[in-house]
C-alpha cells in the first residue's frame, strides 16, 4: 500500500532504464489500482511491465471496493500478485483461477512463518500451498512461482543461500511431479523477503532462482535498476 501520483516519476525513471529490455530477463512493478492506468501509460513503450498487487476471485458483482482480475487487465496489468501473505493473512485471499480467466499470469506467493521454520515444518507447508494455490488445468507457462518467507518481509532479515536453496529445490520437484520436469523448469521461481541491490547478486546466483520479488527496494527506480541490472 504505497504509491501516490507523485511516485509516477519513479516508475518513468525505472522504465527508462529498462529501455528496451536484455535478452532473457523481465522487469515488471506491480503497483496499486489507482496508479495502474497511469503506470501502464508510463511504462509504455519500455520493456517495463506492470502487473496489479491482488484481485478478487470474482468477475464482477456485489464486491464493493474489490477490483477483479478483468479491471486490472483492461488497465493495462499483464500480471498480478495472488496469495501474498499479508492478503492470506487479513483476507484469506488466493486468487490464481482469476488472474487465468482474465488471461493474466499469477504471480503466486507461498511462504512459511517464522515459527513454521523453527519447528522444521517449511518444506512440508511449502509443499502445501503449492497443493492448494496451482488451478486444476494451469500449464506450466502460465504460472510464476514467488517464494518468500513470512519472516522476511519487511524485517531486514534475508534467508540464507542454502535455506533459498533447499525450498526453491523442493519447489522444483514438487512442480516437476505436478508438470514434468521439463515443463517444471520453464517456470520462474522468484525470491522475496528484503532483496535489494546489495544482497541481489548473491541471491540471484543461487540454483533454480530465476528472478525478485521485490519489496521495498522497488520504491526507488534506482534500486529496483541496481536489482534489474545485476538479473541474468
Amino acid at each position: 500500500m504505497n504509491g501516490l501520483k507523485s511516485s509516477l516519476g519513479e516508475i518513468r525513471d525505472a522504465a527508462a532504464g529498462v529501455g528496451q529490455g536484455k535478452a532473457g530477463v523481465e522487469a515488471l512493478l506491480c503497483v496499486p489500482a489507482t496508479l495502474l492506468t497511469l503506470a501502464a501509460e508510463a511504462a509504455h513503450g519500455s520493456a517495463l511491465r506492470v502487473g496489479g498487487e491482488t484481485c478478487h476471485a470474482a468477475e464482477s458483482g456485489a464486491h464493493t471496493g474489490d477490483v477483479s482480475a478483468e479491471m486490472l487487465a483492461d488497465a493495462g496489468a499483464t500480471h498480478v500478485i495472488v496469495g501474498h501473505s499479508e492478503r492470506r493473512t487479513d483476507h484469506a485471499e488466493s486468487n490464481e483461477t482469476a488472474a487465468l480467466r482474465a488471461g493474466m499470469t499469477p504471480i503466486i506467493c507461498i511462504g512459511e512463518s517464522l515459527d513454521q521454520r523453527k519447528a522444521g515444518e517449511t518444506l512440508e507447508f511449502v509443499a502445501s500451498q503449492i497443493a492448494g494455490s496451482i488451478p486444476d488445468g494451469a500449464a506450466a507457462e502460465q504460472i510464476v512461482i514467488a517464494y518468500e518467507p513470512i519472516w522476511a518481509i519487511g524485517t531486514g532479515e534475508v534467508a540464507t543461500p542454502d535455506q533459498i536453496d533447499e525450498v526453491h529445490t523442493a519447489i522444483r520437484t514438487r512442480l516437476a511431479e505436478r508438470f514434468g520436469a521439463d515443463a517444471a523448469d520453464l517456470i520462474p521461481l522468484l525470491y522475496g523477503g528484503s532483496m535489494k541491490p546489495g544482497n541481489a547478486a548473491e541471491i540471484l546466483a543461487v540454483k533454480d532462482v530465476n528472478g525478485g520479488l521485490i519489496g521495498g527496494a522497488s520504491l526507488k527506480a534506482a534500486d529496483f535498476l541496481a536489482i534489474y541490472g545485476q538479473a541474468k
